[in-house]
This record gives C-alpha cells, structure tokens and sequence, in this order.
C-alpha cells in the first residue's frame, strides 16, 4: 500500500490536468464530460487503481462499476485487473444495470410482496407468470422497489461500497438513475459518472434530458470536462471541435490545442452510388495493397441499414476479392459470451495455432472451475479439448462437414454445465435466450461455412480482425479505426421533423467522425437506387449542408 500522494499512474501513463484530479479524489462525487477519445475507461481504471493501491477504498469494502453493456463491463474490469493486478481486482465489481438489479433482487427477494412476490427459483423470461418468472424490464424498477422500502437493504449496499463508477452516463433512463438514486443518494459514497453528452444518441430509447446536470445538483458533484483527444489527429479533431462549439460551446477546445497538419480529412461528391461503390472499392483496395494499412483498421460506417444501404459497396469489394464483415447482423452476437465461448472452443479444435482463443477458453473454464481443485479441473480440461481435437481432425471432411463440429460443440456445452452457462450473463437466466443465441450463432457460422473455404476460415472471419468493417454509426460506439468512411451525408439520411430529432442526429453524425484516428473520408451522392423490395427511399439525395460545412476550411 502506498500513500495517495505517492501515487502515479499505472503503467507510467500521462493523464492530463482534470483527468489526474479525477483520478485521485478522494472527498466528493464528479460529473465527468469525456469527448470522443478522451480515454473515460482508461482514467476510470486509473481512478481503480488508484482507490485501491492507497487504501483510499478501504478493505474489506469494494468498488462498483455500473455500466450499460456486457462488454463495457467486461472491458473495463479487464482493464482494472491490468492495472493493480487480480488480488486488488478481486474488490472491483463491474455489472450492467440489469446484473446490479438481479443482484439486489436475488438477496433481498423477500422484502417483494403481494404481486411482486417471487419464489426462490424464480426466472427471467418474455413475460410475467405470477411468484415464477419476471421480465427483464421489471427487474430495475423492482430492484428500486426493494431499496426504497427497506433501510436493510439499503444500509447492506451502502456498507459494501466506498466508491461508484457510472460509465457512458449520457445514455441513463428514469428508471435506472431511480435505481442510482435509491442506492447511492445522501450516503457519503464517492461517485463518478462519465460521459459525453454529444455522444447521447440512446435518446429514442428514453436517455434523459439534462442527466449530468441532475446528477451534479443531485449527488452535489463537481463538472469536469477533459477535453484531449487520445485517438485523433489533429486535422480530424479541428472537425470535432467544429461541431462541439455548436452543440457545446463551452466544451470546446482552445485553437491552440489543436494545432498540426497531422490526419487527413476529404469530401467525396458522387454522381450516383454505384460510382461511389466503384471509386471507394479502388481506395480501399489502395490503402491495403500500396500504403500497408490492416484491412482490420478500414471502417466503413452509415447511419442506417447497411445490408440496403451499402450492397452496391459490398458488391465492388467481393469483385476486387477485399474481405469484409457486415456488422449489422454480426456484433450483437459477437458481444455474447456464450457466443465466444463457442468460437473460442471450436477455434481451439480447428487450430493449433490460435494463443488468444486457448488463453480466452481456459480463463472462463477456469473461472467456473472447482475452487478447491483448480490445478485437477485446468488439467482435465486440457486433456478433454486435446483428444476432441485429434479426434475431430481424424475425420476426413471435419473442415467442411459443420454438424460434426457442432456435435462436439454440444458435447463441451454439456460437460460445462447448464449452470456455469447461465453464470455467464444475468441475461442468461431466461433459457429462451441461451437458445435464441444458440441457434443464431450456429445460423450465423453457416453462412460463413457457405462463404468461405473451410470451417476454420469461417471461424477467423467469425471474430476476424482482417476484414474491412461495414457497421451502423451506433454499433461503431467505443471502436477506433484508422481510416474511417462515412458514407450518405445526405439530407435524405439524416432527416428530422424536429428539433430533437436534429439534436439527435448531430449527436449520431460527431459519433461517426471520432472513430477515425488518421483519415476520414465523408461521402454524398445525387442518386442512390432504390434497394429491392424497399418502399421508403429517396433516390434523388442532397448533400446535408451543415454537417458538410463544419469542414470548411480544414481539408487536406
């Protein structure tokens, strides 16, 4: 343990002034605005690092890190263990909302009465069945219900944490800052919630209005801003900075913070899409081949429906045989661990060659492992996955033949066991959705099988960094990507009857241009055909004039 004003941060890193000062505080609660790149996970894990290194959290008490998706959650706990290592780790707790909910529920299910009450073996299921089986909307606002009425529970959660995290604050709904409120409000517990308004774009799903100032005032938090830019170049973050003093003006950075001709920045003008597709194709094709630049650093991002949107694009890549992913479909399977667990299991079959997916299978098997006979359950699993293997590869058609795979697939998932399964995911206690996910990711392993040479080859694409990236604005949320291409900035893409709406997609469109670190390239075209089978589309497009105007001035 070493004293607070001893502390640096891990890994020699250099964190600006407002960052440091977040890092280390150690009386009141901040509301923390983070833009694009700014690095929020890191200065949380360093703020981890920093509790718990000092003593500043006090043993036995703990830290808790609330955060909206499975992955975020994991990412961040990940990266707090690389900080101040597992034992520290040990007293970070990271969870989504709805994981901090079934946890409350779970210990304090019997405070829940009358219609809300819940039998031990209760379930998560598509919809209510009376004392048996809630639905995940109900288990927020239960578990508000649970700390509003009764001290004990709350005094129980109060007692076990000194410190709170909140990531991606902007995107909190009613009943989730309830949940915050019941939990954490007038306790002396540290708080910080992180975010970035012009990053808001949960707003048709109910993200509140004004959720950082209601924070502030609620919990008395001091506003901080840290306003570098980690990710992008300085031509590039110019732009942002652009949009930032028109939604935030007091958010933006001084001139002189930005200066450097580093980046690239271009507006492409089109005649109609297949040109585009064309043109962009031959670009992409150049950045690979002649400048050397991964395929996995290549995004191509749309504001919506890029099965319609970007088929002519996809069509100009097959024919140049450049490898791509559409993402539409893909990452939210992706993002599931039981889907991980799967591919890592089958990649391991498949090749012998693949350090990240044994490194990845063994720490969940291990994780779920017999405590008192770790070194006996690491073994027996070793030795099951090497003989599934040779025996898999005895088969003559085992890199085409997908059933055989899957057998041994369901073999593993069987000996796993149903209950470490579900150990997985919070999510994962509705048995319908271990299904759900189940069969897409088998649909989904299909379709690759179908477009590539082998299984194995369809298992690298599955996860596979080297691919060119077509993905939704909103599914690129939290990824980076050397060059970026953001294609359809049209007035018939970005659309609004109203005010908000226009918010909305401001927020939408900055989101687009921070994922890009050294080029971003913005795309419009005059015509765009009709997708078949597609009712509602504009195939005569004009440029969207504001979003397109923030450049002026800043290409090169």
């Amino acid at each position: 343990m070493i004293r607070p004003e001893e502390w640096q941060p891990a890994d020699g890193l250099k964190l600006e002034t407002n960052a440091m000062r977040a890092a280390i505080e150690q009386a009141g609660c901040l509301a923390l605005m983070a833009g694009p790149g700014a690095g929020k996970t890191e200065m949380l894990a360093q703020r981890a690092d920093f509790l718990l290194r000092t003593g500043t959290c006090r043993y036995p008490r703990r830290i808790l890190a609330i955060s909206f998706k499975v992955d975020a959650s994991s990412n961040l706990k990940e990266r707090v263990q690389r900080r101040c290592g597992k034992e520290l780790a040990s007293r970070f707790d990271s969870h989504t909302f709805h994981a901090f909910a079934k946890r409350i529920i779970d210990r304090f299910r019997p405070i829940l009465t009358g219609t809300d009450a819940l039998d031990p073996d209760y379930t998560i299921g598509g919809h209510r069945i009376d004392r048996k089986q809630i639905t995940f909307s109900d288990m927020v606002p239960l578990a508000v219900q649970i700390l509003e009425n009764s001290e004990i529970a709350r005094n129980a959660i109060r007692m076990s944490y000194t410190d709170v995290f909140l990531d991606e604050f902007q995107d909190c709904l009613d009943e989730q800052y309830k949940l915050i409120r019941a939990a954490f409000l007038k306790t002396s517990i540290r708080m910080v919630a992180v975010g970035d308004t012009n990053q808001r774009i949960m707003a048709w799903a109910g993200a509140l209005e004004g959720i950082f100032q209601s924070f502030a005032h609620d919990f008395q938090a001091t506003s901080l801003n840290i306003y570098s830019n980690f990710r992008s170049k300085p031509r590039i973050r110019r732009l942002q900075n652009e949009m930032i003093k028109a939604m935030d003006p007091k958010g933006a950075i001084p001139e002189e913070e930005l200066a450097g001709e580093e980046g690239t920045l271009e507006l492409r003008h089109y005649p109609d899409c297949q040109s585009e597709a064309e043109d962009l194709a031959d670009r992409i094709a150049s950045f690979i081949n002649e400048e050397k630049i991964p395929p996995s650093e290549i995004a191509v991002l749309m504001r919506q429906q890029p099965s319609q949107f970007g088929a002519p694009l996809m069509a100009a890549l097959t024919k140049k045989g450049i490898p791509y992913r559409n993402e539409h479909d893909l990452q939210d399977i992706t993002t599931q661990p039981l889907t991980r667990l799967i591919i890592d299991f089958l990649t391991v079959l498949h090749d012998d060659h693949a350090p990240d997916a044994w490194q990845r299978l063994m720490y969940v098997v291990s994780e779920f492992s017999d405590p008192d006979n770790p070194n006996d359950q690491s073994s027996y699993w070793q030795r099951y996955i090497a003989t599934t293997s040779r025996t898999l590869k005895s088969q003559d058609d085992y890199q085409t033949n997908l059933e055989n795979s899957r057998v041994f697939a369901i073999n593993f998932i069987e000996r796993f066991g149903n209950d470490r399964v579900r150990a997985l995911s919070p999510e994962y206690e509705n048995a319908n959705r271990i299904s759900e996910i189940w069969n897409y990711t088998w649909e989904k392993l299909n379709e690759l099988v179908a477009a590539e040479s082998s299984i194995e080859m369809a298992l690298k694409t599955f996860y596979n960094d080297q691919v060119v990236r077509i993905l939704t604005v909103h599914k690129s949320k939290g990824l980076e990507f050397h060059t970026v291409i953001f294609m359809g900035i049209e007035e018939e893409t970005f659309w609004s009857k109203n005010e908000s709406g226009s918010a909305e997609n401001r927020c939408t469109f900055f989101v687009g241009i921070s994922r890009a670190k050294e080029r971003l390239i913005l795309t419009h075209a005059d015509y765009r055909e009709r997708p078949h089978g597609v009712r509602m589309w504009s195939e005569s497009r004009n440029p969207q004039e504001e979003y397109l105007g923030y450049t002026e001035g800043l290409e090169g």
